[in-house]
């Protein structure tokens, strides 16, 4: 036998000679397994045997329980497309796998796995920040006044806010929100680099959360030198970091990080359509983050959502 693992080939071939009335022992010869493994198979599930149903329910056990011994086809198209695709960490799928993210680590170095470290968050390598080019302006309430409970993440509704730029001088931009005590983040378009359309995009933030937007924490970026119009059209306060300290947004420049893997520097955001950018969105907010006890943003961000209404 070369495997002890049914694939989906041979699941049909039990399908059809299981309905031609063969016998376990001849079935079990045609495809090289023992009558028990035949046996158990055809009782995988209730009802008369279909060989689709019992490959779904086989790679739905894959993932579930991780195939801790098993390196299967199925958990390999997992890992890649969490890691590839939706740009999750190896740690995010081996909590989700019941793994330890070592052992992806291992298969990615024995070339089980088609991902390279370039595939992973970082490129595996810390870098240093990049001086900042979009000019600064240096009015506005200082962070240093903001009430000690936002800084704690005890209270829900705080927001921080950044833009994002693609490596074009003039053309659209990103702005990211990210609520600091669910991390859920916010990706929106903006038509252009200027403090108007910023101005514009709080707005609409403000409409849609309400009393849910309690502040807004940014840094001096002249996107958000219009704050003091801000302030009367949304009435909540707005806070200024220090300059040269993205530790004091660091919840939105983490979620900045994570999504330069979906919008590389370089890459317009022009050639970003509405539906990809939704995609981002559901991407970011819908992995498991180890900071909220392994939840989603999108799950805390909801729950207290409906607390506070």
């Amino acid at each position: 036998m070369g495997t002890t693992i049914l694939s989906f080939q041979d699941r049909v071939v039990i399908e059809t000679l299981h309905k031609e009335h063969y016998s376990l022992g001849q079935i079990a010869s045609r495809i090289g397994f023992s009558r028990t493994t035949v046996f158990k198979e055809l009782h995988r599930l209730p009802g008369s045997y279909n060989a689709r149903r019992a490959e779904k329910q086989h790679r739905d056990q894959i993932t579930q329980r991780g195939a801790k011994s098993h390196f299967t086809s199925g958990l390999k198209q997992y890992i890649e497309d969490k890691i590839l695709i939706e740009k999750w960490s190896a740690e995010q799928v081996a909590h989700t796998l019941q793994l330890s993210f070592k052992t992806i680590y291992n298969w990615i170095d024995q070339n089980k796995l088609e991902i390279s470290l370039s595939d992973l968050p970082d490129h595996g390598i810390r870098r240093h920040r990049a001086k900042e080019t979009r000019g600064t302006f240096c009015h506005g309430r200082s962070i240093d006044t903001r009430p000690r409970e936002v800084a704690q993440r005890t209270t829900f509704g705080h927001f921080e806010a950044d833009t994002v730029l693609s490596g074009k001088m003039k053309g659209q931009a990103v702005a990211t929100f990210t609520e600091r005590l669910s991390r859920l983040t916010i990706v929106q378009r903006l038509d252009g680099r200027d403090s108007q359309s910023m101005t514009k995009a709080i707005i609409t933030l403000a409409r849609h959360l309400g009393a849910n937007l309690k502040s807004l924490t940014v840094d001096h970026g002249k996107e958000f030198a219009n704050y003091h119009q801000i302030e009367d059209l949304i009435n909540k306060p707005m806070f200024f970091a220090h300059a040269y300290s993205p530790h004091e947004r660091g919840s939105n420049e983490n979620r900045n990080r994570v999504l330069r893997r979906f919008i590389p520097k370089g890459k317009h955001i022009e050639q970003i359509s509405n539906d990809e950018l939704i995609a981002i969105n559901w991407w970011l907010n819908s992995r498991p983050m180890k900071c909220l006890n392994w939840q989603t943003p999108i799950e805390v961000f909801f729950r207290n959502l409906h607390d506070n209404c």
